[in-house]
């Protein structure tokens, strides 16, 4: 889309306060310029520290639609690089993560260093005597880490991380309690795509409305005590607003603060996994500890414009086209902790979110369904007016709304229409 194309797209418009206009799901030229306007100018979340953990490890990951490779290099400091070839273009990195000490053009053998450096260009004498290797490094990103999240920015102007998070940073802190004193790490994911628009996606994580409906299933698989627990809209829980497109949803009140009444008694489910944990040798304040902790958290967060932290994994979208988005769920465990803690983590984890689990298909097939209805309306608009009016005198304090509101929905569409109209 060129510049007089762009201009005659009001998004402010499209963007109203309870509403945003169909069209934010359906037009390619509004998805032209969201990569452009917002993932090129905004932190993009990129990776966790977990999967880069020794010096010239990396992952391939994406800022938006753009190809990039995280790395640590030999110094053991993190790097984010457009993965292209300075010569012709070329992708230098196929493999999904691993360790090398170099990556190397397949196409003309141009070979760089993990912080990007230019080292060698074969028959490098023929380009002539002014020909300097260091004017064709790959291009790095500005990067930037939060409690092991890596960001990426193509805007070196670009505020802090630290002030782009706000009040984001408290709850990425609880939700790395799940590590229950050991770091957390990635222990694996589950990756798939659905016919939708990625903004459909971005909605889901702090919609606690279609829970019971989307996922009764689920919750019709799990035991009384368990189904109790996961009664989101029964729990007394809330919705907030953090700033820049941030939002936490939570869903389980008593599951915030995983430090807490680690005195309760233990679950049904999880006294096997506190005697094999006694039987290791683990004391009683550290079983409780790591019992509590698998299970998850009891909050989304939501942070703009492409991962959320959900209860007990990291959920990571890419947008493909204006009608097909790839998400990513990653598990997540305890780095040192114990093989049967860890264990216990995966199997609740494919229970709910795995390829063979009950919530994945489920929010799948919803996503899916919005994309295709809305093109019976092209004119109409997304209704996001649920739940407009603060909750009186709730514990959380007098900002926030009720769990099942459309808070975060209306947090996502505000920093949209900033960031489009900026």
């Amino acid at each position: 889309m060129n510049d007089q194309q762009a201009e005659a797209i009001d998004f402010g418009e499209l963007v109203q306060s309870d509403r945003v206009h169909t069209s934010l799901y359906r037009d390619p030229a509004i998805f032209d310029e969201e990569m452009e306007r917002i993932f090129k100018n905004t932190w993009v979340w990129v990776g966790h520290t977990s999967e880069i953990p020794i010096k010239n490890s990396f992952v391939k990951s994406w800022v938006g639609d753009k190809p990039v490779i995280v790395t640590r290099d030999k110094e053991m400091k993190v790097h984010v690089l457009l993965n292209r070839c300075r010569h012709r273009a070329a992708s230098i990195c196929e493999q999904k993560s691993g360790k090398t000490s170099v990556f190397v053009c397949p196409y003309h053998g141009w070979s760089y260093a993990l912080d990007g450096k230019l080292r060698a260009v074969p028959h490098s004498k023929v380009y002539g005597e002014d020909f300097d290797k260091e004017e064709f490094p790959l291009i790095s990103l500005r990067t930037e880490i939060y409690n092991g999240m890596i960001f990426a920015t193509f805007r070196d102007d670009i505020e802090p991380l630290d002030d782009f998070l706000g009040p984001a940073k408290k709850w990425i802190d609880l939700f790395m309690k799940q590590g229950a004193g050991y770091p957390v790490k990635v222990l694996g994911e589950h990756q798939f795509t659905f016919d939708g628009n990625w903004k459909i996606q971005l909605e889901n994580t702090t919609d606690a409305y279609h829970f019971p409906i989307v996922h009764k299933t689920f919750l019709d698989s799990l035991d009384s005590e368990t189904t109790n627990i996961f009664d989101v809209l029964g729990q007394g829980g809330w919705l907030e607003d953090l700033g820049n497109g941030h939002s936490v949803m939570v869903m389980i009140p008593d599951l915030v603060d995983l430090d807490e009444n680690l005195d309760a008694p233990i679950p049904e489910r999880f006294e096997a996994l506190a005697q094999e944990l006694r039987e290791e040798g683990h004391d009683e304040d550290k079983v409780r500890r790591m019992v509590r902790a698998v299970g998850g958290g009891g909050f989304n967060l939501n942070l703009f414009p492409n991962v959320a932290c959900s209860m007990a994994f990291f959920r990571v979208l890419r947008p493909v086209k204006v009608d097909q988005t790839e998400i990513r769920h990653i598990a997540i465990g305890m780095d040192g902790g114990p093989d049967a803690a860890n264990r216990v983590r995966l199997r609740l984890h494919e229970h709910f979110q795995g390829p063979m689990g009950f919530g994945s298909p489920d929010d799948a097939e919803g996503w899916e369904r919005v994309q295709r209805g809305s093109a019976a309306g092209d004119d109409l608009w997304i209704l996001v007016n649920r739940g407009e009016q603060p909750l009186e005198g709730h514990a959380a304090g007098e900002h926030v709304t009720d769990v099942s509101a459309e808070t975060g929905m209306r947090a996502a569409y505000d920093m949209w229409k900033k960031v489009m109209t900026a």
